[in-house]
């Protein structure tokens, strides 16, 4: 009885195990060797880059720059037809053709040998032109004060073949440089009111230009509803108070006569000594010249 019961409680409980019991600690288990740690791809931006990367199957591939090819809306304005702006609208309407077939393509390039037609006519451009001249009294950049006054283009006229204008007006008593081009980007440049480049004018009154009225002058003024900002303005040193040097921004040889006549002052002569970085010096007066390769990139980067 007694042994059954006992059987019992050890048949209840953890088998005996047949090994010998020990009371030495286990070793410790040796760590597995780790290979590299897998990264995870976040699968999104993989196939995000991936559509960056491969090329839609409409695109068509680039076009291999051709040499010498030039750009449509610029080749127009070379040849002396327009400036690039009224180029990009004359294009976008139809009424220009390259090879016959009309173009409405902006950024469209002619290579060479390519026939441009414009409004009718075939272009030709030519190469940019810039000339220099210091003009004398007797000569205006208009063409309808009759023939008591001779146009400034006769004083030019051996300078070049290439149809060239005046970068700006000039009255017939007014003197000094003024710029020649077929450069039509560059003229249009130089006559927006916006054009930030100095010129230097030597003004001649009738009288002494009183202290407090250049003060006046140097501040800035309005003329007609605008607002004249004068850069600098002086006494010639060694001449009289009547001989001024004014400094400012406009080409408008008109806005240098208002600014004197606005105080009561007759200018008897105004003569421009400095444009756009250009000067006089050995270019005496009715003579031109040819501007130099750095003088041209100057005139770009004002």
């Amino acid at each position: 009885m007694n042994n059954k019961e006992g059987n019992n409680k050890s048949s209840g409980g953890r088998a005996n195990s047949s090994r010998p019991h020990s009371n030495k600690p286990k070793p410790a288990m040796q760590k597995r060797a780790q290979g590299p740690k897998k990264v995870k791809v976040n699968t999104k931006v993989a196939e995000v880059a991936t559509d960056k990367v491969e090329k839609k199957p409409n695109q068509a591939p680039k076009r291999p720059k051709v040499k010498d090819e030039i750009r449509l809306n610029k080749y127009i304005a070379n040849s002396g037809a327009c400036s690039r702006r009224d180029a990009d609208i004359y294009i976008t309407s139809g009424t220009v053709k390259v090879n016959g077939i009309p173009v409405t393509e902006m950024g469209y390039m002619v290579k060479p040998g390519d026939v441009v037609n414009f409004d009718g006519a075939t272009l030709t451009p030519e190469k940019k032109v810039y000339i220099l001249l210091n003009k004398p009294k007797n000569f205006t950049t208009a063409f309808d004060e009759g023939q008591e006054f001779r146009n400034v283009l006769e004083l030019v006229k051996g300078s070049t073949t290439a149809k060239i204008g005046a970068v700006g007006r000039m009255d017939k008593n007014t003197t000094g440089l003024l710029l020649f081009t077929n450069d039509t980007d560059m003229i249009r440049k130089f006559t927006l009111p916006t054009n930030k480049s100095s010129k230097i004018y030597h003004v001649s009154l009738d009288k002494n230009l009183k202290f407090e009225d250049l003060e006046k002058i140097n501040k800035g003024l309005v003329l007609d509803g605008h607002r004249v900002f004068v850069e600098d303005i002086s006494y010639i040193e060694g001449e009289a108070k009547s001989e001024i040097g004014l400094k400012l921004r406009s080409a408008n040889v008109k806005v240098v006569r208002s600014i004197f006549e606005h105080f009561s002052y007759d200018v008897l002569r105004i003569d421009r000594v400095s444009f756009a970085g250009l000067t006089k010096k050995n270019l005496p007066r009715g003579n031109w010249r040819l501007l130099t390769e750095q003088e041209i990139i100057n005139l770009k980067n004002v």
